[in-house]
């Protein structure tokens, strides 16, 4: 029995894998290059480095996480408005109170187990199953139970189990494009690398999680678990800090600012009590009165809806919300760092244009679908008018391995991407693979092969003539083999090596177009078998075909959009750096200004040596972030950040965990996104369209102008009850208004008015203004001015109507009562004013929740006012139709005097900006 190796060092020194032969690489692992790891070795191991799966990491308890949820601002206020509440005996009010204090709680809770949900993705992302050589037996082992040194062997459809360092490979690919980014299967081989090769060009590597679409290898187990790839990115997930949203930062410091202001002027209110010699009981009273007058206890509850309306009006428009406060973050968004693959292209392979016997041909439609047309010089070209093209088009088809399939309405490849594009060319020209196929059966093959780079089949002649070899692969090796080239009619003419270098170097591939060279050699008759050497010359070529991964047609539409709104387009990808800025051209990344200037391009080794100063201004400056690293994405998404961006992250692979998570607003992808990438986001596009952010930036900006009209709108109610109790305080004189009368108008107008406010329509020209500041108050400037005005009015507009009414020899009740429907009036014609933030009109009926919460709110105040039950309840009287309809014209002339506010702000905001232009011109 042969010697057992040497057990494996804890933590192999010396070059990194991809940079050692393989023979080194066993010797270092101590596995043996026949018979693998003896069984008491690999069990040895196991129990050193631990079973092959991602370690979960667990974060603090559920019950702590759930406790968090009540330390916010906003909630201790909501809290002592409870308090409050049941301190006057308003159970029910306390309830409701309560009520949206455990909902926010248990919102948050769940979102906040969104990273643990994401690693437990990752570990279901490694297979259950591998093949293994242990003890010179292959067997099939669950995937847990590799160890580094393990043989492993793979063949095509085999999910890979463990990072291996590969020692043999035959025609191996693999789809690493949820890893890397690249958007097509990487072709494999065993040779050693430089050692500063990037992750995604290490050819002789095969990574935990990857898909194998052709061929067959054998490597040896480098890393298992969390020492994978794919585990390190578990790692960057799980501590990848969540940023707090812009609307819950602004709500925090708002609530903050209006708690601490609650406090103070409670304090003072009750030092003028005492001061006045009211009795402490009384000041007391008073104090809470003023602390529920205060308190928007409608705030907290209308935020929650409003969101969840967004939420609603996002899914109509393909974007599913996993956080709620997402929905006002898109509004925000400075910066959108994109994927490529997936993103904003279709993740589809597709001809774009060939050149056949010296005539340029250009190919319509995209993807697989067969929906399309060949054009020369503007016209409908048909394969049988054009014999060069026909022989082209026909070599893509017979030297093809892949199929193409219709599945419920789509069209999709079973194989290689290249070759379904191929096929999907031929079926746009007229041919049809399967009769090609027939009347040129195969007879043998030379497999694609990355150390050749082509592919050649042999083929039946036609009528019964000489067998046909066709060769297709990169153009720098298919032309030194080629002594002809098809003329355009089909005949044999002499090859011009210098004009056919010219269509691919500087027709085909300036496009971002994947090029690939088509030649056939007549072989000798009665010849099965195939050989390189029998396609080493004396071939004729016949033509090229310019292939890419085509931007989605609603790609372009949308980032113009967003520049339009003043948010840069950043695409950040793992493909290589020409195909990442041609697509970047032609969905028009690189010009945001209007100038056509080249898109600035920086790529992961580029990233790798720069300082964090160039690194900053790197992710500031340049729009294409080509051949990237998880660690690269992330550091982009945080120096950007770091520059008071709010940055959206774009992407569907597991690479993209990290900084999906990391960003303001993660956007993962439904249809073809990882479970990862969906798990770690904060939304979700159910079509896979870069052109559905737009919308859904446009639906985050309607959202939280609604949620600053609602609190325009609320906290005037609000300030005018404190002012009326602390002005009843300083005056000595009894309360116009009852602190369970104020209960009743914070309760019902918050409900019956400003909710409505959550249904306007989006304003005209939402997506014409730039992004709001991420540090702005949520208010400022004139309309803090607004708020304190509207308050000052429905408070003086109380006290008077209260006097009044007692100087006509009315009960304080009926007085009380009249003040009561002084303010809700107030608030009723208040609420048209607030339905746009600037002079701008609206249509009356553009927003029918606002007629139907009126109503609603009328029917209510009627009850409030005649009901008995409510008479005993509330301290209240009924009012005869005089008053109602004196109170009436109050509410109207509050409106009339904040319309004329508006429109004059606007004027001057008119007069300003034409001022400005003058100067400038």
């Amino acid at each position: 029995m042969p010697q057992r190796p040497a057990p494996i060092p804890a933590a192999p020194t010396g070059p990194p894998a991809h940079a050692t032969p393989g023979t080194a690489r066993l010797s270092a692992l101590g596995t043996h290059p026949e018979r693998g790891l003896e069984s008491a070795e690999a069990a040895a191991r196991l129990e050193r480095h631990g079973p092959n799966r991602i370690t979960e990491r667990k974060g603090e308890g559920p019950l702590k996480r759930l406790l968090d949820q009540f330390r916010a601002p906003l909630v201790l206020v909501l809290l002592v408005a409870a308090a409050v509440s049941a301190l006057l005996k308003g159970v029910v009010d306390a309830a409701v109170v309560l009520g949206v204090v455990v909902m926010n709680a248990l919102v948050g809770f769940v979102q906040e187990s969104r990273a643990l949900q994401a690693v437990q993705a990752l570990g279901r992302a490694l297979v259950s199953q591998a093949t293994v050589i242990r003890g010179g037996q292959r067997l099939q082992l669950d995937a847990s139970e590799l160890v580094p040194g393990d043989l492993v062997l793979l063949q095509a459809g085999d999910r890979v189990p463990a990072d291996l360092r590969l020692l043999q490979a035959r025609e191996l690919a693999v789809d690493e494009s949820a890893l890397t980014g690249e958007s097509l299967p990487v072709e494999k081989q065993p040779d050693p690398l430089p050692a500063d090769t990037p992750l995604a060009d290490r050819r002789n590597m095969a990574y935990a999680s990857t898909l194998v679409t052709r061929g067959a290898a054998t490597g040896v187990v480098e890393a298992t678990g969390d020492a994978t790839e794919i585990g390190r990115i578990a790692g960057l997930i799980a501590g990848a800090e969540v940023l707090a949203t812009p609307l819950t930062r602004r709500i925090a410091r708002f609530t903050r600012v209006l708690l601490v202001a609650i406090l103070g002027i409670s304090a003072v209110t009750f030092a003028i009590g005492l001061w006045r010699g009211e009795p402490l009981g009384e000041a007391v009273l008073a104090v809470v009165a003023l602390a529920v007058g205060a308190i928007p206890e409608g705030l907290p509850a209308a935020v929650t809806i409003m969101l969840a309306i967004g939420v609603a009006r996002m899914a109509r428009r393909r974007a599913i919300i996993r956080r709620l406060p997402t929905v006002e973050t898109l509004g925000s968004t400075t910066v959108i760092c994109t994927d490529k693959t997936g993103t904003l292209t279709r993740n589809e392979m597709t001809v774009q244009e060939l050149v056949a016997g010296g005539e340029t041909f250009q190919v319509s439609g995209t993807g697989y679908a067969p929906a399309g047309e060949l054009l020369a010089a503007g016209r409908r070209a048909a394969a049988d008018a054009h014999p060069a093209l026909r022989e082209c088009l026909r070599a893509g088809v017979l030297c093809n391995d892949a199929e193409l399939a219709e599945q419920e309405g789509r069209w999709t490849v079973q194989g290689d991407p290249t070759e379904g594009a191929l096929l999907t060319a031929a079926r746009k020209a007229g041919l049809d693979e399967a009769a090609e196929r027939a009347a040129a059966p195969r007879l043998d093959a030379v497999p694609f092969d990355s150390a050749h780079q082509y592919m050649a089949t042999l083929h039946a002649g036609a009528g019964g003539g000489p067998p046909v070899a066709y060769v297709k692969g990169a153009l720098e090796t298919i032309l030194p083999r080629c002594v002809a080239q098809l003329d355009a009619a089909g005949g044999e003419a002499a090859l011009d090596a210098a004009e056919v270098r010219g269509w691919g170097e500087d027709g085909l591939a300036p496009q971002g177009l994947r090029v690939l060279a088509f030649a056939r050699g007549t072989m000798p008759a009665g010849q099965v078998a195939l050989g390189h050497d029998d396609v080493a010359g004396g071939l004729v070529l016949l033509g090229l075909q310019g292939m890419v991964d085509p931007p989605r047609p609603e790609a372009a539409t949308a980032v113009a959009a967003c520049h339009r709104a003043g948010i840069r387009v950043k695409m950040i990808t793992g493909d290589h750096p020409g195909t990442a800025a041609a697509i970047a051209r032609q969905i028009g990344l690189a010009d945001a200004e209007g100038t056509g200037a080249e898109p600035v391009t920086v790529t992961g080794r580029d990233l790798e040596v720069m300082d964090d100063a160039a690194f900053a201004e790197a992710a500031e400056r340049a729009t294409v972030f080509a051949r990237v690293t998880p660690e690269h994405k992330l550091r982009l998404v945080e120096a950007l950040q770091a520059r008071r961006h709010v940055v959206a992250m774009t992407g569907d692979g597991v690479n993209d965990g990290p900084a999906l998570r990391r960003a303001d607003i993660g956007v993962a992808m439904a249809l073809g996104g990882t479970e990862v990438a969906r798990e770690a986001a904060d939304m979700v596009l159910t079509d896979d369209n870069f052109a559905s952010i737009e919308a859904a930036v446009e639906e985050g900006r309607g959202v939280f102008d609604n949620l600053v009209k609602f609190i325009l709108w609320t906290l005037p109610t609000n300030g005018g009850e404190g002012m009326v109790i602390m002005l009843a305080m300083a005056l000595g004189v009894a309360l116009p208004i009852l602190p369970v009368q104020i209960l009743w108008i914070n309760m019902t107008t918050a409900v019956c008015l400003g909710l409505m406010l959550a249904f306007e329509p989006r304003e005209p020209g939402i997506m014409d203004r730039p992004p709001r500041d991420p540090g702005a108050p949520l208010l400022a400037g004139a309309l803090l001015t607004r708020i304190v005005y509207v308050s000052l009015l429905l408070c003086g507009a109380a006290f008077a109507v209260y006097a009044w009414r007692l100087a006509l020899g009315a009960p304080p009740a009926e007085a009380r009562t009249a003040a009561v429907a002084a303010i809700v009036l107030g608030e009723t014609f208040y609420l048209f004013n607030c339905r746009s933030l600037g002079g701008a009109a609206v249509g009356a009926f553009s927003n029918p929740w606002v007629w139907v919460g009126v109503a609603a709110m009328l029917a209510l105040q009627a009850l409030f006012t005649y009901a008995p039950v409510m008479n005993r309840l509330f301290h209240t009287a009924p009012l005869d139709a005089a008053t109602w309809g004196w109170l009436a014209l109050f509410g109207l002339a509050l409106s009339v005097v904040v319309s004329l506010e508006k429109r004059g702000r606007e004027a001057w905001r008119s007069r300003a900006a034409r001022a400005r232009g003058a100067r400038m011109s």
